[in-house]
């Protein structure tokens, strides 16, 4: 019943053009993993241009993330816990999301776009932790132009099976998951080598200041 609803949200939009795309997935509660293999079959179907189609959807893509930003950062957890359920979000993705941010830092606005759980929920605590929007916007952009671009291509591929590619997607990021988490780990040894120096300098610093 409510992937009938969203459905025809989408074919509302559709109407639209590649702005009613972007229009589209400004809107968190409308998943990506829908619009987008779906613009993919219009694209095959010679209704839309595949480049004009990522442009779009990268762009609304971006866009929607940032409306969860603005929540984190101008209304804070208590608020995001309150109305998260309308972006699809539940307590739980916050917490997991606090803790990743907590412990990777502002390079998780890119690297948890590729995760589960974690990657519509991390918008909130960079909002909250006040990070750049223009370096979230473009962390976020720059991880949304790959994803969005695969999505639209299985859509284009698979036809009128384009509802197959979610599964399809995840099979084919597999071992993208798998760099980015070894991306992670050597993020994240840098940081704590940063922090061990700037630590160290400053006990230096304190001993002879003595």
């Amino acid at each position: 019943m409510i992937e009938e609803f969203v459905l025809s949200m989408i074919m509302v939009f559709k109407s639209l053009g590649y702005f009613g795309v972007l229009l589209a997935l400004c809107f968190e509660f409308v998943p990506a993993e829908i619009v987008l293999p779906l613009a993919g079959f219009w694209v095959a179907n010679g209704e839309f241009n595949y480049i004009g189609m990522v442009i779009a959807g990268t762009i609304g893509g971006t866009i929607g993330p940032l409306t969860l930003y603005a929540l984190g950062r101008y209304g804070g957890r208590p608020l995001v816990v309150k109305y998260g359920k309308y972006f699809l979000i539940n307590e739980r993705q916050v917490d997991a999301a606090d803790r990743f941010f907590e412990k990777y830092g502002a390079g998780v606005a890119f690297f948890a776009r590729f995760l589960p759980v974690v990657r519509t929920a991390i918008s909130v605590p960079c909002g909250m932790a006040k990070m750049s929007v223009w370096k979230f916007a473009i962390y976020t952009f720059s991880a949304m132009l790959p994803i969005t671009a695969l999505y639209i291509y299985l859509g284009m591929k698979l036809g009128e099976n384009w509802e197959e590619a979610s599964a399809l997607f995840s099979e084919y990021m597999t071992p993208v998951i798998l760099v980015i988490a070894v991306g992670i780990i050597v993020y994240a040894g840098i940081q704590l080598y940063k922090k061990k120096r700037q630590k160290a300098s400053n006990l230096v610093g304190a001993k002879e200041r003595e």
